[in-house]
């Protein structure tokens, strides 16, 4: 099979798995980051030279800067808050459970509806339950927002780098 013809195949796929990747940053089901920066390498390694290394090493050091910061805020909104990790992980449980009981809506509906009953319980109140649970929405939803962000740009060095290793190759 010819070179470029390869090099295209492999674009197209870690193309793919960019899109893949910034779906999951947004849907925590999914792997976000990681995919981008094991994708970006993948594309290095077939590709070569510095356009595919230079790609490899911004996506590695942009990923790796979303991701600390996502989970360093996240954790001190959530600390300062007093709130534990563990209605998180409910809540992340409900929303695959409702990923299978509502398409499409079913994730985010379930995350919603594990936090809060999991932070009211916890309260053991309602009304507390529904404020902690809030804060935790705005602190999960300010680390998403960082690391998608982050992995947009990531993305942009991607399509850059592409158009500038086919144009010159």
């Amino acid at each position: 099979m010819d070179s470029l013809i390869v090099q295209i195949i492999v674009t197209v796929l870690v193309g793919i798995a960019y899109v893949v990747g910034l779906a999951g940053i947004v849907v925590p089901v999914l792997p976000g980051t990681i995919t981008m920066v094991i994708a970006a390498l993948v594309w290095a390694i077939v590709i070569g030279g510095w356009t595919g290394w230079v790609t490899f090493a911004i996506a590695l050091v942009l990923g790796a800067i979303g991701m600390t910061t996502s989970y360093v805020l996240t954790g001190r909104r959530l600390h300062a808050a007093e709130v534990p990790m563990w209605p998180i992980y409910v809540a992340i449980a409900s929303g695959i459970v409702g990923i299978f009981v509502i398409p499409f809506l079913g994730l985010p509906l379930g995350f919603l509806v594990g936090l809060y009953l999991s932070e009211a319980v916890r309260q053991q109140d309602w009304r507390k339950g529904f404020t902690s649970a809030w804060v935790a929405m705005k602190a999960l939803g300010l680390g998403i927002l960082i690391e998608f962000s982050l992995a947009m740009l990531s993305t942009i060095v991607f399509a850059v780098a592409v158009l500038v290793h086919f144009v010159t190759a």
